[in-house]
């Protein structure tokens, strides 16, 4: 069994007007991001959204400008993109590693128990060079075989997106296609 994993893909990250805006190459992989969740619908494999949700008063905010702040517009996914109430699985996240104080161990755990393994997690999402890349290295440090499609992530700092696919492949092992 295969597991899509797509990450971020909200509304204050890919709308124009969105408080975190990656830009105008993010939108463009959209439709591959919305090809392989029909992909996995289609071949009843498993599709988890991994979600930014932020309280108002986010340490993180001292980073970064104010975004996805649970219960607001700019928290939900694209409209270009849908949920499937009944199959897919959603994981608020508040910091950029999907595991960190989330409930991701223990769907992957579950799914793993289930389908006597996992054959392959595939990613999806931005940004790379941030909630991307830290998820994938958690990942990896769960021994889990990872794919990372160049058409399906993007960054708003193409220098840091190129430094994070080299760092992926070279250092963590991940099949970039």
């Amino acid at each position: 069994m295969k597991i899509l994993i797509v990450i971020d893909m909200l509304k204050d990250f890919l709308d124009k007007d969105g408080a975190l805006y990656c830009g105008d190459k993010a939108r463009e992989i959209i439709p591959f991001v919305k090809r392989k969740i029909d992909e996995f619908h289609k071949n009843d494999d498993p599709v988890i959204f991994l979600c930014d949700s932020h309280s108002e008063d986010d340490l993180e905010f001292k980073l970064f400008p104010k975004h996805c702040i649970s219960g607001t517009r700019g928290s939900e996914l694209i409209s270009e993109l849908s949920f499937d109430t009944k199959e897919d699985i959603l994981v608020p996240k508040h910091r950029y590693n999907g595991f960190y104080m989330t409930i991701l161990a223990d769907i992957l755990k579950q799914f793993d128990i289930k389908q006597k393994g996992i054959e392959s997690i595939e990613v999806v999402g931005v940004c790379t060079s941030i909630c991307v890349l830290f998820t994938i290295e958690e990942l990896r440090n769960r021994d889990y075989n990872v794919v990372v499609y160049n058409d399906g992530v993007a960054d708003f700092d193409l220098e840091a997106q190129e430094y994070s696919l080299k760092m992926m492949k070279k250092i963590l092992g991940v099949k970039i296609v």
